[in-house]
């Protein structure tokens, strides 16, 4: 039985609304804005950026530490890719320069940003909206400001959250005073804009084509390096940080790859190994042209 057109205070991206469209519907021009996620994407704020871009301020409380010393503390990684189905693809898609760019320049200009600062402390999300008019409204529950949290992403399953709209007026004032106690209190949160804004200015500055081969080269053989390290193939002295592959990958430190490659001992020997095991000449002409 569906439920899809019965009146709901739940949010929860399946059969009751979808909390991206709350937010739609509540963001209007002027408004302030108080979040508690533990997570945050740019395509969050993508599918949300013509109302985002017009409130007056927000006021975002990461939930959850862990995940800003997750943001490459080491600062190496400057974008990142996975290689699905042997293919090359930008792990945040191919627009993630770009939205990149326009999130950071949104956050300097229109944002605080804080975090508590011991992980597992604070669990629940909130989504707390003043309007311009001063008419307030709330929604708490599960869901992260992600693109799958607010049921906004398109082309996967979503997954099914639990979120409450708050319409009593005294639970209003008490959540955004709630919010508020938590904000100030300076032994529980600090600041962390100002990491966010530097790690995002690494998603939206380019990589040289040429490095961006080399270290897809070494994503797709990675699990297959890995086997034959762990079998001793790749025990050889001639390592590939003294190939022309590892070269690139380690110059001036761009990357994180070089301690992974000498942890690993990739060898030249190996990706000969891989490239008459593929079967198809013109990858082993490209190993070849790479290697000599």
């Amino acid at each position: 039985m569906t439920t899809s057109n019965l009146p709901s205070g739940i949010r929860d991206n399946y059969q009751r609304g979808r909390v991206g469209d709350f937010l739609k519907e509540k963001t209007q021009k002027g408004s302030t804005l108080s979040i508690v996620s533990a997570y945050f994407t740019i395509y969050a704020y993508e599918a949300l950026k013509n109302n985002l871009d017009q409130i007056e301020h927000l006021r975002f409380l990461f939930g959850e530490p862990r995940f800003i010393r997750s943001l490459d503390p080491e600062k190496t990684d400057k974008k990142a890719y996975d290689i699905e189905d042997g293919a090359l693809k930008l792990k945040n898609r191919l627009e993630q320069r770009r939205v990149a760019r326009e999130c950071a320049a949104w956050l300097e200009q229109k944002t605080e940003i804080r975090s508590v600062k011991q992980p597992g402390f604070l669990h629940g999300k909130l989504y707390h909206i003043t309007q311009a008019s001063g008419v307030e409204d709330a929604l708490m529950g599960s869901s992260n400001f992600t693109a799958s949290g607010l049921g906004l992403n398109t082309g996967v399953r979503r997954n099914v959250e639990l979120n409450l709209i708050v319409e009593d007026r005294r639970d209003l004032r008490e959540l955004n005073t709630w919010f508020n106690e938590l904000w100030e209190n300076q032994e529980l949160v600090e600041d962390v804009k100002a990491r966010i804004l530097e790690y995002l200015a690494q998603l939206y500055q380019d990589n040289n084509p040429e490095f961006i081969y080399f270290k897809t080269l070494f994503h797709i053989f990675e699990d297959f390096l890995t086997e034959q390290d762990k079998g001793g193939l790749a025990d050889i002295q001639t390592q590939v940080v003294d190939t022309e592959i590892g070269n690139r990958c380690s110059s001036s430190k761009r990357t994180a790859s070089r301690g992974r490659l000498t942890k690993s001992r990739i060898t030249t020997a190996v990706f000969w190994r891989i490239a008459l095991d593929s079967g198809k000449p013109t990858r082993r002409w490209q190993l070849s042209s790479i290697l000599n």
